[in-house]
């Protein structure tokens, strides 16, 4: 009688490990998903930090009427009136 109750205690064990690590809803393997999520996350957010730190620094520096009007000509091709502004292009001769 005494290795019955051994063996349904092994048993039972043996079950709620499996329903523990596969079938419930808070399983490890979940966990392990949702922690692979978080890291991608922080690695986005850390990616979008520094993205908003230089965009800070571009601000700061287009505080001035000079700058901005520079910036607005090298990227998006703004020019004075009655300019011409003429866009030369290099090739590489490999």
């Amino acid at each position: 009688m005494g290795k019955m109750y051994r063996y349904l205690y092994i048993i039972t064990f043996l079950f709620f490990l499996i329903w523990m690590v596969f079938l419930d809803t808070h399983s490890l393997k979940i966990h392990q998903e949702l922690n692979q999520e978080i890291d991608k996350l922080e690695d986005q957010k850390k990616e979008l930090i520094d993205l908003i730190e230089k965009d800070k620094i571009s601000i700061q520096q287009l505080n001035s009427k000079d700058s901005l009007e520079r910036f607005a000509r090298e990227n998006y091709g703004h020019k004075k009136e009655k300019e011409t502004i003429f866009y030369i292009e290099f090739q590489d001769s490999l």
